[in-house]
């Protein structure tokens, strides 16, 4: 046998005894046991999407059903009103205000066991989710709502805050007088750098990555906002926020980024807009 055998050999038998000793010992959720930011699983709701197919319901019947079908409407067949009216139908059957859902923020044991059963049973984010984003134009103010019990529910989601913020400035578009105006951007400006506080810039993050800004869809938006209100100094730091964030992340919409230098230009001059180039 040559030393390559007898090393493959060695090899498969540590694999098996690792494998063995791990189905023998392991359970699901062992390693963050110890972990205090680590919330336990939620076993009463799966908030991911089911293939509709795969579910073999013809009717939907309950909360998360009416979620799943709408879902499926949404993604799978493109029809956003259908998907509305199944996600509204969901939050009448898990709802804050009517008693048929509520808020969980802990796994409470009943004889060293999670329960099977909850009265009422959890609110779910994301049919809450789904529903806020597509009625963001039409009614901001119901999508806002829904936003904000979202973050009751999961107050560390990432992403939520950022599409309040979004929202408000639709408000804020749709203002009927400026005293109105004035109010959506402040609340937008709240949202945004609350979004901005999940992800923040430590000493820590920075000499890990070498990156001195976050979110720059957050720092455009507010600097968009700061423009509007005739906060010009507060617009140039955020346009040299987001400079430094796409420094490292990009955006999805790159043209910004020639927008934002050309603001600069103009704002700060051609030196200070070429120091916030490499910043």
């Amino acid at each position: 046998m040559t030393t390559l055998q007898k090393a493959f050999i060695l090899l498969i038998t540590l694999v098996g005894a690792a494998a063995a000793q791990s189905t023998s010992s392991y359970q699901p959720g062992d390693f963050q046991k110890s972990n205090p930011n680590y919330p336990l699983p939620n076993p009463f709701y799966f908030e991911g999407k089911i293939d509709w197919e795969k579910l073999g319901i013809s009717q939907p019947t309950n909360a998360w059903e009416y979620a799943q079908h709408g879902m499926h409407l949404q993604d799978d067949m493109e029809d956003t009103a259908g998907a509305i009216a199944d996600y509204q139908k969901s939050l009448s059957m898990n709802s804050l205000a009517n008693g048929t859902c509520q808020i969980v923020t802990k796994a409470t044991m009943v004889n060293g066991k999670l329960p099977s059963q909850l009265d009422p049973p959890p609110c779910m984010f994301t049919v809450r989710l789904r529903l806020a984003y597509l009625l963001r134009q039409s009614s901001p103010a119901t999508a806002i709502g829904l936003f904000q019990e979202v973050l009751s529910i999961d107050p560390l989601r990432l992403g939520v805050n950022e599409m309040m913020g979004e929202t408000y400035m639709i408000e804020a578009s749709q203002a009927q007088n400026n005293a109105e105006r004035q109010t959506a951007w402040q609340q937008a400006i709240a949202a945004f750098k609350a979004e901005i506080a999940l992800s923040p810039v430590t000493p820590a993050t920075t000499a890990l990555t070498h990156d001195p800004a976050n979110n720059a869809h957050a720092h455009w938006n507010l600097a968009q906002i700061y423009e509007s209100m005739g906060r010009a100094a507060d617009e140039m730091s955020e346009l040299q926020a987001y400079l430094q964030a796409t420094q490292w992340h990009g955006d999805v919409y790159p043209w910004r980024i020639a927008v934002a230098r050309k603001k600069l230009d103009q704002m700060n001059g051609p030196q200070k807009s070429q120091r916030a180039r490499t910043m």
